[in-house]
C-alpha cells in the first residue's frame, strides 16, 4: 500500500510539466505544423536556409509583417480586415502615378497614408456603427478599392516607381533590409502603444470583453475604430513598401495578402476572439509563414499546396479555440 501511494505521489510531482507543455502545443498548434514542416523542408532543400536565400525572404518578410501587425489590432478587438490587400495594392498604384521622381513622393506618402486611414475609419463606422460584421464590410472596401483601381489604371501595369521608394523597398544598408528597419519602427511604436498605453490596455479589455469594458467607461466603438484606422494605415505603408520592391505595379500587387496576414496572425497565437496576443506572436508568424512559402516553391511541390496549408492552419486555430470554449463552458 505503501508503495502504491509512493508511486502515486512521484507521478503527481511529474505530471504538470507534460500537461504545461501540452497547453503551450494547443495554443501554439500552428507555429508547431509549420516548425514541424520546416525541418522536413530544410532536409529536403538544404538551399532553403542559405545566406542568398535568407536575404531575399527578408525582403519579403517587411510587407507583410506591417500588414500582420496592423490585422493582429482588428482581430485583438474581435475584428477581422480583408481590405488590407486592396488598400496595399491601391497604395501601390497611387506610387507609380506620378512622374516617377524622388519629389513625388512629398504627393505619394500623404495620399496614400490618407487613403488607408479612410477605409479604415468607413471599416470600423460599418463595423460599429452600423452592426454590420467585419467579414462583410472589410469585403465591401475591397471590392470598391478593386473596381475604383480598374477604373483608374485599365489594367495596365506601371513601373513609376520613385527611386527613394526602390531603395527602401529592395535596398540594403550594412547587409540589414532597409524595409525591415521600416517594419522594426513600426512594430516598436506598435509594443510600446500597446504595453504602454492606456489604449492598449483599452484594446485587450474590448477584445476580452466588450460588454464588460463598456461598463468600466471604455468607449468601445473609438478603441475598435481606431484599430481599423491603424490597419489601414500600416497597409497603404506596407503597399508602398512592396510598390518598390516589385518595381512594376499592377491592379493585383499585394494579391493573398489578407489572407497571409491573418494565417500569420494565427500561427502568432493571436486569438480570432480577441483580446488574446502581441506583436513578437505576430512577427513571428508572419516569418515563418515567408520561410514555409519559399520551402514550398524550392522543394518543388505545386503551388497550391500553400493555400492547403494556410486553410489548414485556420481550422485548426478554430477547432482549438472551439474545444478551449466547450471546456470553459
Amino acid at each position: 500500500m505503501d508503495s502504491i501511494l509512493a508511486a502515486t505521489a512521484v507521478r503527481s510531482q511529474v505530471s504538470p510539466a507534460p500537461a504545461r507543455w501540452l497547453a503551450v502545443a494547443r495554443r501554439h498548434a500552428g507555429i508547431c505544423v509549420a516548425v514541424l514542416f520546416l525541418a522536413a523542408a530544410s532536409v529536403a532543400a538544404p538551399s532553403l536556409f542559405k545566406a542568398g536565400n535568407l536575404a531575399n525572404m527578408a525582403l519579403q518578410f517587411a510587407p507583410l509583417g506591417i500588414v500582420v501587425v496592423g490585422q493582429m489590432l482588428v482581430i485583438l478587438v474581435r475584428g477581422l480586415d480583408l481590405s488590407v490587400s486592396s488598400v496595399m495594392a491601391t497604395s501601390a498604384v497611387m506610387a507609380t502615378a506620378f512622374s516617377g521622381r524622388d519629389a513625388d513622393l512629398v504627393w505619394i506618402v500623404p495620399l496614400a497614408i490618407g487613403l488607408g486611414a479612410m477605409v479604415g475609419a468607413t471599416n470600423g463606422l460599418l463595423v460599429t456603427k452600423r452592426n454590420v460584421s467585419p467579414f462583410l464590410a472589410t469585403l465591401a472596401t475591397m471590392i470598391v478599392l478593386q473596381g475604383a483601381r480598374n477604373a483608374w489604371t485599365q489594367g495596365a501595369p506601371s513601373g513609376n516607381v520613385p527611386p527613394l521608394l526602390r531603395a527602401l523597398g529592395a535596398g540594403m544598408t550594412a547587409g540589414i533590409p532597409n524595409n525591415a528597419v521600416a517594419l522594426l519602427v513600426i512594430a516598436a511604436l506598435t509594443f510600446v502603444l500597446l504595453h504602454l498605453s492606456t489604449f492598449g490596455r483599452r484594446v485587450y479589455l474590448v477584445g476580452g470583453s466588450p460588454n464588460a469594458a463598456r461598463l468600466v467607461g471604455i468607449a468601445v466603438d473609438r478603441v475598435t475604430i481606431t484599430a481599423y484606422v491603424m490597419s489601414g494605415i500600416f497597409a497603404a505603408i506596407a503597399g508602398l513598401v512592396l510598390a518598390g520592391y516589385v518595381s512594376v505595379v499592377d491592379n493585383w500587387v499585394g494579391k493573398n495578402f489578407e489572407l497571409d496576414s491573418i494565417v500569420a496572425a494565427v500561427m502568432g497565437g493571436i486569438a480570432l476572439s480577441g483580446g488574446k496576443g502581441g506583436v513578437g506572436g505576430a512577427l513571428m508568424g508572419a516569418a515563418i509563414l515567408v520561410v514555409l512559402s519559399n520551402a514550398v516553391v524550392i522543394v518543388g511541390l505545386p503551388i497550391h499546396v500553400q493555400l492547403v496549408m494556410k486553410g489548414f492552419i485556420i481550422v485548426l486555430a478554430a477547432a482549438l479555440y472551439a474545444a478551449k470554449s466547450r471546456r470553459a463552458r
